[in-house]
């Protein structure tokens, strides 16, 4: 089962996802939130229809010092309605701190012009909370 990683915006939802054996993280894609999440809910089915995905793995936007911001607590509605709607699946948090800053990092170093930076941000964003994730599962392997 893969799993899937979700950097959750205010405008863009960036969405990526594991390989089939849960080694890499790769972006999928960015949605355009409009305002609501029936889109993304809605992508998100389709998403789940395409892949078999048995986790879903969300970046929680916590201020630096650790404490949970606004948008922290926006987050955890999102993950209320994910836990109620694919209540089949495993829904997991993850320390985002500063993903879009290496996202932006990244988007540099490649020489990404600034006029697709906006649309490709959250994506790989996305990525780097799975890789997060991903690592964190490593790791506890290796302590076990």
């Amino acid at each position: 089962m893969r799993i899937l990683g979700i950097d959750y915006g205010e405008v863009r939802v960036g969405i990526s996802i594991t390989d089939g054996l849960n080694i890499t993280a790769q972006g999928l894609e960015t949605i355009q939130r409009k305002g609501t999440d029936r889109t993304i809910l809605q992508r998100l089915d389709e998403i789940l229809k395409q892949y078999e995905v048995g986790t879903i793995v969300v970046g929680m936007p916590l201020n630096m010092n650790g404490t949970k911001s606004e948008r922290a607590e926006i987050t955890e509605q999102f993950i209320h309605k994910l836990k109620c709607k694919y209540n089949q699946l495993k829904v997991e948090t993850i320390d985002e701190r500063l993903t879009t800053v290496e996202a932006h990092k990244t988007m540099n170093f490649l020489a990404i012009h600034k006029n697709k930076k906006k649309n490709i941000v959250d994506t790989i964003s996305a990525v780097y909370i799975l890789e997060t994730y991903l690592n964190k599962l490593k790791n506890s392997l290796k302590n076990n």
